[in-house]
């Protein structure tokens, strides 16, 4: 009985290491391949649109914090010529609940024109985010804009998803749960890693194909 006893505990503390190690070293991976197309606003090439993933959104429709630095990063590159469009994705699964919107009547407020902002209502996660930008709205270059700590996964996903991809880092304030957030990324990276490179997975909602270069009105809803 202790023979399998420490048997049992040997095998559970060596799948705890390899699981460890396998964590690390997915988590170095994303990062550290991303790092070369993440820049700043002057630097960044030229692109067809900048894309701002969506948070939260309270109930009274204005964006949080965290989400209005995204925008006004987004709405820098549109004024500085990098980006054509503005593609805005976000959560808009439930009538209560609407990321998008609010976030395109934050870039109009903000002097974007209502033709160059599409809005991507089903962009529930960022893996979905990105690949319905490219299954959906054909993104071929993109400015993918987001806080430091969200960038290099997004950009990861963007690239080994065939876009040409590049990081923008909206960190304008300090934000009080940002460590909570790196803890939640750290497990998302490994999440996503699995899914952009083994498992494949189609987001819930496709769609017929919409041209990011014509009319962001199309997207109302």
């Amino acid at each position: 009985m202790k023979k399998y006893i420490k048997k049992t505990l040997k095998l559970v503390l060596i799948g705890m290491l390899i699981g460890g190690l396998s964590f690390g070293l997915i988590n170095y991976h994303v990062t550290s391949f991303s790092d070369n197309y993440i820049t700043s606003i002057e630097n960044v090439p030229n692109s067809d649109a900048a894309l701002v993933l969506g948070a939260l959104v309270y109930k009274s429709g204005n964006v949080s914090p965290i989400l209005s630095d995204r925008l006004d990063t987004g709405m820098e590159i549109y004024k500085n010529n990098k980006a054509q469009k503005l593609l805005l994705t976000g959560d808009h699964g439930r009538k209560d609940y609407d990321e998008v919107n609010a976030m395109k009547k934050y870039a109009m407020n903000k002097g974007a024109a209502e033709a160059d902002i599409f809005m991507d209502h089903a962009g529930f996660s960022t893996y979905e985010s990105l690949y319905r930008a490219k299954d959906v709205f054909g993104a071929k270059k993109i400015i993918i804009v987001t806080q430091k700590y969200h960038l290099p996964r997004a950009v990861y996903i963007a690239r080994k998803l065939g876009i040409e991809a590049y990081g923008v880092p909206s960190d304008k304030h300090f934000y009080p749960k940002i460590k909570q957030y790196k803890v939640r990324e750290s497990i998302a990276r490994c999440k996503d890693y699995l899914l952009v490179n083994i498992l494949k997975t189609k987001p819930k909602y496709l769609g017929e194909p919409i041209d990011l270069l014509g009319d962001g009105r199309v997207t109302e809803g």
